[in-house]
């Protein structure tokens, strides 16, 4: 008796899957779609978006789409936000961005209301002081800090709080950040879990600077580190930023690796 070919083709799958457990997964994969978002005032975004992009793409699956907008100004109230749906089809957003001075409410909780609903976010360095002229705290619970001001650029020496926490698995117990800036913590939110922390010469105190937080639907990965190229390039800072999104992004396990078919190109 001859076997159809359609049937034949569905054993071969069959024992495909059963001899090589997670290959067909793996291959049926698709890639996070992330947001970078970047530009304003103070860094070198236009270095900084390269580092990032292809330093987390070689430790995770991400397919990246980049707006670098608004010049150099603190107060650029960029197009890209004008929408609510702003974050439509994409799976993240990373915050990459530098605009303290905006002060228009509704723009500002325009953006922070994509995340509420569910689209999960990484915060880096700048955008803990971004939209704080405005007066609303939506931006500041997403972030899962309220910051208005950081110390003098030194060597700063990071101290892990939860070395258990997925997305701290493979930091160092103690990491010396040469010449960046501390931001001081004036409101850590209900929500959020500190991960690590840095002593303030200026405050003569401890300030939280690695975090994870929850913002209505959406999981958060925050960390006020990475003023500097010098700080982004460390392989320490991107494996801990690729997690951080991998975590918000449900793709990490408990062990601090990437998911099945999540890995990167390294």
């Amino acid at each position: 008796m001859k076997i159809p070919s359609s049937l034949l083709h569905s054993l071969t799958l069959a024992i495909a899957a059963i001899l090589l457990p997670g290959s067909l997964d793996a291959a049926e994969t698709k890639p996070i779609k992330a947001l970078l978002v970047c530009g304003g005032c103070c860094h070198d975004y236009e270095r900084q978006k390269k580092i990032l992009t292809e330093g987390i793409s070689q430790r995770a699956n991400v397919e990246w789409t980049v707006v670098h907008d608004g010049g150099d100004k603190r107060e650029s109230m960029i197009p890209l936000y004008n929408s609510p749906d702003w974050a439509k089809g994409y799976d993240v957003a990373l915050h990459n961005e530098c605009f303290g001075a905006v002060t228009d409410v509704a723009f500002v909780e325009r953006i922070a209301k994509a995340h509420y609903d569910g689209v999960p976010a990484v915060m880096l360095h700048c955008s803990t002081h971004s939209y704080r002229a405005a007066k609303t705290d939506e931006w500041r619970k997403l972030i899962g800090q309220t910051s208005m001001s950081h110390e003098k650029n030194r060597d700063l020496e990071v101290k892990v709080l939860k070395p258990e926490h997925p997305v701290m698995i493979g930091f160092p117990a103690t990491w010396l950040d040469p010449k960046d800036e501390l931001y001081k913590n004036e409101k850590i939110w209900p929500n959020t879990i500190p991960l690590a922390q840095a002593y303030g010469q200026d405050t003569k105190k401890d300030h939280m600077v690695i975090w994870v937080n929850t913002y209505g639907k959406a999981k958060v990965f925050g960390t006020t580190l990475g003023h500097g190229n010098a700080t982004m390039q460390d392989p320490v800072y991107l494996d801990l930023v690729a997690r951080g999104l991998l975590w918000a992004c449900d793709k990490l396990e408990e062990n601090g690796k990437a998911k099945s078919g999540y890995e990167g190109k390294k």
